[in-house]
């Protein structure tokens, strides 16, 4: 170690301090590992530090403020009325009943298959002709995530040359998905900032522009980042004119049941589209409508002609997830069989999902009202005409970077709310401080 140290300080410097060395008599194999050591010091030097995700690079902020009346608006993380975390008492108990009940064992490479089977038939409707046929192929997956990025690869492996399209604005971590998977990538029109609506005429346009055969990377509810969902008779113009373009529809549902609080009319526009007669692939998680986020517990699913095809293609998904990380987790899974599985605990888990949902609702109407009250110039009926975890809230960059320097109040810098920070006790403040910054700025 005595002669790395020493090479490393001369010989780095000089080739005539290398032959120095040699001649002063270090023996030639300190010089050799030494070498080797120095060269392998240099292989990740390249190596530039990553950008910071957005997201998190809030909370860190938030954390480091000293203020007692912070707030942090960018975490997307359901919190009660005090600001605290929650475990669904469904949750509480069915982890009593799991306790001890099994062992540690590997899971299948396509997951716990009750859960499997529950979460299909949450995603499609019990009584769903392609449920009720065998049609569906289906795996366990890493949260939303997860079955994210097995589609993008599936996508890359057995539907060569096709685009994903993807919305603007949309959740920024599809980005990444599909970029790692090597897919080719297009946007379509989805938010009209004009209105703080669905750009209708917009998305439309796009999906008769784009090549046949692509994908279209659709938020089945609860649009993040907008909270702008298309009503039922627009889902059904989306469904006709992507069917007649044969195109493939692909559905990220990270909010069943959080939206409306209601887990059948959350999967409207999926069960719009089997109607009409699509195939179409489904992501489900379990962060949001059952608060499982650390759990990382979700599922992957592909509709498809027959029971011979569903076979192969979910033979496939299970490739693909093999050599990423081989099997899925066991906790979360049996937690979410044993609530859908049993009738009451499932009663139960609507009810809950339910409250949340509502609490978002009237948070949404509580600041709307506030905002109003305090006289702003600013129309603000797009916040309760959003709906699910996020208020697109069409302030400025600029305006965030105020709220978070003089209010300690921090959101992403679209102007993304997420209403699960905002409580009776500090709306108020929120709608004080939004005001103040809109003020006698442009809507």
């Amino acid at each position: 170690s005595n002669y790395a140290a020493l090479f490393t300080m001369l010989a780095s410097s000089s080739a005539r301090s290398f032959a120095l060395l040699q001649r002063v008599g270090f023996p030639a194999c300190g010089l050799q590992t030494a070498a080797a050591a120095t060269e392998r010091s240099t292989w990740f030097g390249h190596v530039p530090e990553a950008p910071k995700d957005p997201i998190l690079g809030i909370t860190e902020k938030f954390l480091a403020d000293n203020s007692p009346e912070k707030m942090n608006l960018g975490v997307g993380a359901y919190r009660d009325d005090q600001g605290r975390p929650v475990v669904l008492p469904s949750v509480r108990e069915a982890e009593r009943r799991v306790a001890g009940s099994h062992f540690m064992e590997y899971l299948p490479i396509g997951g716990l298959k009750d859960f499997v089977t529950e979460s299909v038939k949450l995603a499609y409707g019990d009584n769903a002709e392609p449920v009720r046929q065998g049609h569906v192929a289906a795996v366990q997956s890493l949260s939303g995530t997860g079955s994210c990025r097995l589609m993008a690869e599936f996508q890359a492996r057995f539907m060569p040359g096709s685009k994903v399209y993807i919305p603007n604005p949309t959740w920024s971590n599809h980005h990444n998905i599909w970029k790692d998977a090597r897919v080719a990538e297009g946007i379509y029109r989805y938010y009209k900032p004009a209105t703080r609506g669905l750009d209708l005429e917009g998305f439309l346009e796009d999906i008769h522009k784009a090549p046949s055969g692509s994908v279209f990377l659709l938020h089945a509810c609860a649009h993040n980042p907008t909270g702008v969902d298309p009503t039922a008779e627009q889902w059904r113009q989306i469904s006709r004119l992507m069917l007649e373009k044969g195109h493939f529809p692909f559905f990220d549902m990270a909010y069943q049941g959080f939206a409306s609080g209601d887990c059948d009319h959350d999967a409207q526009a999926i069960r719009i589209f089997l109607a009409d007669g699509h195939r179409l692939g489904c992501s489900q998680s379990y962060a949001k409508n059952m608060g499982l986020y650390g759990q990382r517990v979700g599922a992957f699913s592909i509709v498809c002609d027959n029971p011979a095809e569903a076979k192969a293609v979910e033979s496939q998904m299970k490739m693909v997830a093999r050599p990423m990380y081989s099997n899925p987790p066991l906790h979360g899974a049996l937690l979410v069989s044993k609530i859908l599985h049993d009738k009451d605990l499932k009663a139960q888990w609507f009810q809950e999902v339910k409250g949340m949902a509502d609490r978002i609702i009237s948070m949404r109407s509580l600041l709307r009202k506030s905002l109003e009250d305090l006289g702003s110039h600013w129309t603000w009926n797009h916040i309760t005409d959003q709906i699910g975890m996020f208020a697109y809230s069409g302030m400025t960059a600029e305006m965030c970077d105020i709220l978070a320097s003089k209010y300690s109040i921090y959101m992403t810098r679209n102007g993304r709310i997420s209403m699960a920070g905002v409580t009776t006790h500090n709306v108020g403040r929120l709608a004080a401080a939004i005001h103040d910054v809109t003020k006698g700025a442009k809507q």
